[in-house]
């Protein structure tokens, strides 16, 4: 507050050197002054409390601004009205992950083999098969219900979950959870929302997220051993931030607005997905790369074989 009292010495000073000013002149530079004080005030609290203005500016979200459907095109101020808040938790999550979760995957990439980080990955998704089924139910696809049952079922007896033999048996993996399923009713899914530690989300998924937690089979199988429990929670955390290191590099500029961005079309792909609509994909690939990828040797042979064939017929013509 020192550079307050500067201020007004200066002004002081000024007045004593200049009797020629008119009085209203006078009174005019003191109140640039005090405005200009009071700004300066402000502007400091602001600095010290960030977190305290980022609530205060939430008196002016209003009902409407948390009903829409959010997704990646909308403006910032339709899908996004939280963001000065979403701000600062995001920073309070980057410090925890620059601190914490980052250096404890890095080290448990490097010092766990990844055969044995593939075996608990699946494990724990072979653990969430039964609440697939669930939600495949109440979305009304049997079928698709039938057949996370039937992973279920082959990974459990045959590896007891750590590997996913169902799948060379055809039987692709689906993971579901409840937000996904309250959009696919159409439930909108309100504005954009950062959440503590848990990161991106939205209303419906955040109460998803809720919904989610209790139906975890780890909750109950392990209700008396809290400790067990909570490590393998924190263990599950870890293990989805190693998968993050080798992509982490490719968001540029600002870093909230772009995993905003992703979040809400990956979630929106997702749902349309399982509704059977088309939505453009998440990622952008080269779509000559990936038609050779999925086309077998032979028949790219015959293909170049019938290309020249065309060429020499067009070059006779």
């Amino acid at each position: 507050m020192r550079h307050f009292h500067y201020v007004w010495v200066s002004l002081f000073s000024f007045g004593l050197t200049s009797p020629v000013f008119a009085n209203d002149s006078i009174e005019n530079s003191e109140s640039t002054a005090t405005e200009n004080v009071e700004t300066s005030t402000k502007q400091i609290q602001t600095a010290k409390n960030p977190r305290i203005e980022a609530l205060k500016e939430l008196k002016n979200i209003k009902a409407k601004d948390l009903k829409v459907n959010a997704n990646a095109t909308q403006p910032e101020s339709q899908k996004d009205p939280l963001q000065p808040l979403n701000r600062q938790i995001f920073a309070f999550n980057d410090v925890l992950d620059r601190h914490v979760a980052r250096p404890l995957a890095v080290q448990y990439k490097e010092k766990v083999p990844t055969d044995v980080r593939g075996s608990y990955r699946q494990f724990r998704k072979n653990l969430g098969e039964p609440w697939n089924v669930v939600n495949q139910l109440i979305q009304g696809r049997p079928l698709r219900a039938a057949e996370s049952l039937g992973r279920f079922t082959i990974n459990t007896i045959t590896t007891l979950g750590f590997a996913d033999p169902a799948r060379r048996m055809g039987l692709t993996a689906e993971e579901e959870n409840f937000g996904t399923t309250l959009g696919y009713y159409g439930i909108p899914s309100g504005a954009y929302l950062v959440l503590p530690v848990f990161g991106p989300s939205t209303f419906r998924d955040g109460l998803g997220t809720l919904v989610d937690s209790q139906a975890r089979p780890q909750k109950y199988l392990l209700e008396d051993h809290d400790g067990i429990y909570w490590a393998d929670q924190a263990l599950g955390g870890i293990d989805a931030r190693s998968q993050l290191l080798d992509i982490e590099d490719v968001l540029q500029g600002d870093k909230y607005a772009a995993i905003r961005d992703i979040y809400l079309q990956r979630k929106n792909f997702a749902i349309a997905e399982k509704k059977g609509l088309e939505s453009e994909s998440l990622f952008i690939e080269d779509d000559l790369d990936s038609t050779e990828d999925d086309v077998p040797e032979d028949n790219q042979n015959n293909n170049t074989d019938e290309m020249q064939k065309d060429d020499v017929d067009t070059t006779t013509k």
